[in-house]
């Protein structure tokens, strides 16, 4: 076969339609599991019931990469759909999960075809970023080392905010990585995270969620350093009105002529837990 690349990603990407814009990206599911109960992550259960059900049940779900047999069969599903045997597929960061592990056996079990894997070091729409970057090369014809150059080019310009209402879910699941120094402080103490070479750090504390909104605003313009948005896109947690509210701020602050809301997978809800607000964003080069 030709050398048509199809890129795919994993469901905590979670890239919503209006930043997809007609682009088919293949998406494989992560796994939720709560008690007795299995779920492939935004597949098998809404978002809308995920949340309704984590607030109102004493136990939170663990939540599980795919196996690597699941990832065979992905591969070898969207080798025959899309009629190419070259596949880039852009995952969740290995600091957090098992997803890229579990990817690359599973390429090594396809000598057939050519597969290439990419630790996003990020989430959400951070991985869906990278994983649009490399489906636009894609579709426009370039190489797999194209296509894999352009989405370690974009992950490299990178960056990942949230603020959480509470630490409690991070520290469960245990992704709370260098944060769980906040762990003990005053309860109206709010932490503004960020993804960190791939795990979840702190970047500072404040007594609102308001205040640390706007820290997240100020510590995006440094971050930028003069450079514009390239594209950005607010995330949030069972939290859309005040999602709409900061997408807003972020519109006339940085000049961007689109924000993308984004909510996030239940897997990635899970871990984040329901309040929590955050954007990702990369600049122009």
């Amino acid at each position: 076969m030709a050398e048509r690349v199809a890129v795919v990603t994993d469901s905590t990407a979670c890239i919503p339609a209006r930043a997809l814009n007609g682009l088919d990206i293949p998406v494989i599911p992560l796994w939720l599991i709560w008690e007795d109960d299995r779920y492939r992550d935004g597949v098998d259960i809404t978002h809308e019931a995920f949340y309704q059900r984590l607030q109102e049940r004493d136990t939170i779900p663990s939540t599980s990469q795919p196996s690597v047999g699941e990832f065979v069969d992905f591969y070898r599903r969207v080798a025959e759909d899309k009629k190419t045997d070259t596949i880039v597929g852009a995952f969740i960061s290995s600091k957090i999960s098992g997803t890229v592990d579990s990817a690359r056996a599973a390429a090594a079990q396809v000598p057939d075809l050519n597969v290439t894997v990419i630790d996003s070091f990020s989430t959400s729409m951070g991985l869906g970023f990278v994983a649009l970057a490399a489906a636009r090369e894609a579709v426009a014809g370039a190489s797999a080392l194209e296509v894999a150059a352009t989405a370690n080019e974009v992950r490299q310009r990178l960056t990942v905010f949230f603020t959480v209402d509470t630490l409690e879910y991070l520290h469960k699941g245990g992704r709370i990585g260098g944060a769980k120094r906040f762990l003990g402080t005053m309860l109206n103490i709010k932490p503004l995270l960020h993804l960190n070479e791939g795990c979840v750090e702190p970047m500072c504390q404040v007594r609102t969620k308001q205040r640390a909104l706007s820290e997240m605003l100020d510590r995006a313009e440094d971050r930028l350093h003069g450079k514009e948005m390239a594209e950005v896109a607010v995330i949030d947690v069972d939290s859309a009105e005040e999602c709409e509210v900061v997408a807003k701020r972020v519109k006339e602050r940085f000049h961007v002529s689109s924000v993308y809301r984004a909510p996030v997978s239940p897997v990635i809800g899970t871990h984040a837990g329901p309040g929590t607000i955050g954007m990702g964003f990369y600049s122009t080069p």
